[in-house]
């Protein structure tokens, strides 16, 4: 089975990392953009999904995976927005920042970097795999 991976943004006000841990699980709502939707329903359950804290911080700060695929997102009648469920896996030792994956030359055509609105994302199984190994160095 192929593993696919994802970088989803939160913001850390409205969801952060510390209450995703504290839920153990929860549904991905709120997409109102048609490519991240999209995006959202190519997730298959145990795809990776590296945890984004977006404007305050703007840095990497765990690595989730699917337990659910997509379904209507229960928080609207709109039949167009959908919602996966996501476990947290593991935090980063340090969260990698977006000025280091900006630096990074190997991460230069992340979505993240080229489509900086897009709140899920998929990326590429190297990208995915620097991304944490920037998480594990020290500083």
């Amino acid at each position: 089975m192929t593993m696919n991976y994802y970088l989803v943004k939160s913001e850390p006000f409205k969801y952060s990392w510390q209450q995703f841990n504290e839920d153990g699980e929860t549904f991905w709502d709120g997409v109102r953009n048609y490519q991240a939707r999209n995006n959202m329903k190519a997730m298959k359950k145990g795809d990776l999904v590296l945890f984004y804290h977006s404007n305050e911080g703007k840095e990497v700060v765990g690595i989730a995976k699917v337990t659910k695929e997509y379904y209507q997102d229960p928080t609207t009648d709109d039949e167009r927005w959908v919602v996966v469920d996501l476990a947290p896996v593991e935090a980063l030792e340090s969260p990698v920042t977006l000025e280091k994956i900006k630096a990074d030359p190997f991460l230069a055509d992340v979505a993240l970097v080229k489509q900086g609105r897009l709140s899920v994302m998929p990326l590429k199984k190297e990208e995915f795999d620097r991304i944490i190994e920037l998480g594990t160095l020290s500083v």
